[in-house]
């Protein structure tokens, strides 16, 4: 397992969503992906994108100016 991570920061929805597919796209099962973004839009967004393709979201953290997504790949 590796961990990586992506700047989505100051990009509003979808990007980050687009990002993080783009990447999780290059990795392999079980790395995790930490996603840093600022639009709040993706608290919903990616826990979404993760459901319908069958990654795992491992934590949303959420702090005065940044959100921080953990990912990790699963089989799919």
């Amino acid at each position: 397992m590796a961990q990586h991570e992506l700047n989505a920061r100051n990009l509003l929805c979808p990007l980050p969503v687009i990002r993080a597919q783009n990447k999780i796209s290059e990795l392999s099962v079980g790395d995790q992906l930490t996603v840093y973004c600022t639009d709040p839009g993706t608290l919903h967004d990616i826990p979404a994108w993760c459901r319908v393709h069958g990654h795992t979201l491992v934590s949303t953290e959420e702090n005065s100016d940044e959100i921080v997504i953990t990912i990790e790949v699963n089989d799919t």
